[in-house]
């Protein structure tokens, strides 16, 4: 299976939990993450003094935070497209014993 391979290049935060974010073949994705923010990895990144810790990681280009959650690039590009599928993947998460 093929697939395009992109990169973030920038990142801003223009809600809480919500992030613009652009990628090297120049389209950008506005992101609400709070649908995805359960769980283990993620579920931390709902204290916004954490998801405001985001970063761009210099070598695989994608989006970081310091607890290390990450997002493929691809993913993050194609949002629209896995939004609906994340979002049960974390109600599950959430519903799950800690």
């Amino acid at each position: 299976m093929n697939h395009p391979i992109y990169k973030v290049r920038s990142v801003k935060i223009i809600a809480p939990h919500t992030l613009q974010v652009g990628f090297d073949d120049g389209t950008e994705q506005t992101i609400d993450f709070r649908p995805v923010l359960a769980g283990e990895l993620y579920g931390p990144l709902m204290a916004l003094p954490v998801f405001n810790q985001v970063q761009i990681d210099p070598e695989v280009h994608t989006l970081v935070w310091p607890n290390g959650a990450d997002f493929d690039p691809a993913t993050l590009h194609d949002w629209p497209q896995h939004a609906n599928a994340l979002a049960a993947c974390a109600r599950e998460w959430a519903s799950q014993p800690a």
